[in-house]
């Protein structure tokens, strides 16, 4: 069997001078912690990419063609033995091809690499639209967790497999309120029967999959290290 090259957090951030945006597919709060997540904790190299496109394809069919025209100036960074800071100029419209783009700057340093995990569990927005980057550079999409169970099963089945993750945002009032949720671990807020009352009163979904929360791994099985918060703050 040969080696097999495992590169982690291919990441696509905001621009940190540029005030947050919405996006459709890329998770913003507490990105700023993935590059110490992938780096420390999971112990491989780590891309990022600045977003240069936005979400201007909100439909259920994804048309690539029409979504790479015109041409921006961008910076693709690639931290591993290999791989080095680089100025490309790439035609991106919609944000879906800043992650074609950052992947393809991954493939250029691990040509091995043919497979991309996702975390897609009910979303067939997000999933199809890693299936159109990963066809086009002839990668496998994987989504192991694309409708596996009932959201309540596979919260426990996470739960239970060593998962910690704190909120980190919320988007559903009156059920979660930053000042009282945000950086209480999904355990706490499951067992504790506070997601199991939000779905009886709002169906409220538990995994977070109607944009009601967002999350931050601090520990899990693949980790060889936790990531500590020496200092937090509720905005």
């Amino acid at each position: 069997m040969g080696e097999a090259t495992n590169v982690g957090g291919s990441d696509v951030i905001d621009d940190e001078e540029e005030e947050e945006e919405e996006s459709y597919m890329y998770q913003s709060a507490a990105s700023e912690a993935v590059e110490v997540q992938v780096k420390e904790c999971l112990g491989v190299p780590f891309y990022k990419r600045v977003r240069t496109g936005r979400s201007s394809q909100v439909g259920l069919v994804y048309d690539h063609h029409s979504a790479s025209s015109g041409s921006t100036p961008v910076e693709g960074e690639g931290d591993g033995e290999e791989a080095g800071d680089r100025d490309v100029v790439v035609a991106v419209k919609d944000e879906v091809e800043d992650l074609y783009h950052l992947l393809r700057t991954v493939l250029a340093d691990h040509p091995t690499v043919n497979a991309v995990c996702s975390g897609a569990i009910l979303s067939t927005y997000q999933r199809t639209r890693v299936e159109s980057v990963c066809s086009r550079l002839g990668l496998t999409s994987l989504s192991y967790l694309w409708r596996n169970r009932p959201q309540r099963s596979l919260l426990e089945c996470m739960l239970n497999d060593g998962i910690e993750a704190i909120l980190v945002k919320t988007a559903s009032p009156p059920g979660l309120i930053p000042r009282k949720h945000l950086g209480k671990t999904l355990g706490q807020l499951h067992y504790g029967g506070v997601f199991d009352k939000l779905h009886d009163m709002y169906d409220f979904h538990i995994c977070g999959e109607g944009g009601e929360y967002e999350t931050l791994v601090l520990d899990c099985p693949l980790f060889k290290r936790r990531l500590v918060l020496d200092e937090t703050e509720v905005v």
